[in-house]
């Protein structure tokens, strides 16, 4: 499939990197000759240097011949522009990347049809919604969600002495109450598709999936669930803080955000009055602990430096904040973070890339289903899909006993109308179903991928 990315900035070059590994025909456009010479060097993409709004490269990049058109520059006017432009010249997909706080819902959904966008994304607030997510479940790796959240994913790190350790999962099925699946394992950085007879150890990062409210039943079971967060300190008055602080201080939670740029501080304070703003560095461990690290039930760091990020989650750990929260942009930096105990670590580039590459396997094979929502997990290693079940579907009415699934494919739940449903092997898939699939090694476009 052709599609054209432009803006080859950070996210830009992810989603090249995503869309290059999937198969697809990928062409970027950047102003910057710098930009497009590193991009050629990495990558074997075809490559335009100039202005993603004029008509002329556009046509250089072949726009008439494009299935998917993404524009991801630094300014939503442009980007909408160059959509507009896009799918007039014969584009059949646009999204454009819209960050302004000040696009509320309504101006956005008008912008949208009037310049007849395919979807817009916002990759700030996305980052934000994923914090906030993880902040729900303190001491979680991380989350994500299925199905307008009816289902949810969680990854968590067991410690030694957890409950889980030295259990298979048949046996933790049987011992709590609560329905829930592990789904995934990542155990001396080797991803496992685990069967019943899996037996888990302190140290493996797992993934479950539960719907919210089983989720929290068997986190309050087993003692895994820290004390709810009530108390929120941010590193950095930047767009994703923003929308991070506006969601905390909606669901009643305080927040404090520490800021250097006084500027910036006055402008936070004037959007969101209610939160109590710093201007001050938040690098001097001595502000920190002025400002009550000690006694904040959460940490996050997301200044426009990675290494600072780091080193600062790493002086919160220290000081047993119960959740820390590290935002990443810079890939050769994640392990390393983890290595230094850091496992909350979020990207905004690699939620905007899963998110790219899931919409492009959408458009790229419907039959039978499609791609609702794609998630990498465990580095990359494991993927968790999202099918529409369509009516031509081959596989429906069958029990999943019966069913022959290819080697590390694993069906981890089905939502019908508003039910979630934890699979048996006598459950059923139906038309208009949505299915939870994992999946190692192997890249699924449609959910008869998973059959052998």
């Amino acid at each position: 499939m052709k599609i054209i990315i432009v803006g080859c900035g950070k996210i830009g070059t992810t989603i090249i990197a995503n869309l290059v590994s999937e198969g697809h025909d990928v062409v970027g456009i950047d102003s910057d000759p710098a930009v497009i010479s590193n991009l050629t060097d990495l990558y074997d993409v075809m490559c335009v240097c100039g202005n993603g709004v004029d008509c002329d490269v556009l046509a250089e990049a072949d726009v008439d011949k494009c299935e998917l058109f993404v524009s991801v520059t630094g300014s939503d006017e442009f980007n909408m522009l160059s959509c507009y432009l896009a799918g007039k010249m014969g584009a059949k997909n646009t999204i454009a990347r819209i960050r302004n706080p000040e696009y509320n819902d309504k101006s956005l959904g008008f912008m949208r049809n009037e310049l007849e966008l395919s979807d817009s994304i916002n990759p700030e607030q996305l980052c934000a919604r994923e914090i906030y997510n993880i902040l729900k479940f303190p001491g979680a790796v991380g989350i994500e969600t299925f199905s307008a959240r009816k289902f949810e994913l969680l990854e968590i790190r067991l410690k030694p002495d957890s409950p889980f350790d030295g259990t298979s999962l048949a046996e933790l099925r049987r011992k709590f109450q609560a329905k829930f699946l592990v789904c995934a394992v990542e155990r001396d950085g080797v991803a496992i598709i685990p069967d019943g007879s899996f037996v888990l150890r302190g140290g493996d990062r797992i993934g479950i999936t539960a719907t919210p409210s089983e989720l929290s039943k068997l986190l309050r079971e087993t003692g895994l669930l820290q004390k709810k967060t009530r108390s929120v300190m941010i590193l950095g008055a930047s767009t994703t803080a923003f929308y991070l602080a506006k969601r905390l201080i909606d669901a009643g939670i305080s927040v404090k955000v520490i800021e250097i740029s006084r500027e910036r501080c006055e402008e936070f304070s004037r959007k969101l009055p209610s939160v109590t703003v710093i201007c001050g560095d938040g690098a001097s461990a001595e502000l920190l602990m002025e400002e009550g690290i000690d006694s904040a039930d959460a940490f996050v760091s997301m200044t426009g430096l990675a290494e600072q990020n780091i080193l600062i989650s790493c002086l919160a750990a220290s000081r047993n904040v119960p959740s820390v929260i590290t935002k990443i942009n810079r890939s050769e930096l994640i392990s390393m973070a983890e290595k230094m105990g850091l496992e909350s670590i979020i990207s905004t580039k690699k939620i905007v890339g899963d998110l790219i590459t899931g919409y492009a396997r959408a458009l790229q094979n419907s039959i039978g289903s499609s791609v609702e929502t794609l998630y990498k997990l465990m580095d990359g290693s494991v993927e968790a899909l999202e099918f529409s079940v369509q009516s031509d579907f081959e596989y429906t009415n069958i029990p999943l006993k019966d069913m022959k699934l290819r080697k590390n494919i694993l069906i981890a739940g089905i939502i019908r109308g508003n039910t979630p449903i934890i699979p048996a092997g006598s459950d059923i898939i139906l038309p208009g179903d949505k299915v939870v699939v994992f999946a190692s090694g192997t890249r699924l476009s449609v959910l008869s991928d998973i059959m052998a």
